[in-house]
């Protein structure tokens, strides 16, 4: 897996050069949805979102296509998936190590800051095994009145 999403951002290369260091091809749908995702902040999306972001910016796209087209960004390190729910997955295009806030009113994934946690205690892997990555999604909600 590559990650270089954060070099190439940092210095605002263009969505076709960071497809392009990625080793996938600047097809019109990557190149549309990758402006869609990386043009701006570190973000949050499902595919649902993306595809309705890519429908109202008058991008015809079918969901399937958003759904393979998040695939191959997360497998060129463009993209990590952090699954919720068991059917929900969110694709963070801040692919460092963090962890998350999932917020039960909204749904909306939030970072939490690499230095405000850490895990000890991990168990061994079973043998032939290793851990490839932990990820941490802690849920939040608005205080209920006493």
């Amino acid at each position: 897996m590559h990650d270089v999403t954060h070099s190439i951002l940092s210095e605002k290369t263009d969505v076709s050069e960071l497809l392009k260091q990625a080793g996938l091809r600047p097809t019109r749908q990557r190149m549309a949805l990758g402006e869609l995702l990386f043009a701006n902040d570190d973000r949050h999306v499902t595919a649902e979102m993306l595809h309705e972001e890519a429908v109202a910016t008058a991008f015809p796209v079918s969901l399937a296509t958003v759904y393979n087209t998040l695939r191959q960004f997360t497998e060129a390190g463009l993209l990590r998936a952090i699954a919720v729910d068991g059917a929900r997955t969110y694709f963070d295009t801040n692919t460092s190590k963090h962890h998350h806030f999932l917020n039960e009113n909204d749904g909306r994934l939030i970072d939490i800051p690499t230095d405000s946690m850490q895990i000890s205690g991990m168990p061994q892997a079973p043998e032939g095994m290793e851990i490839s990555s932990v990820d941490v999604v802690i849920r939040i909600r608005d205080r209920r009145p006493l």
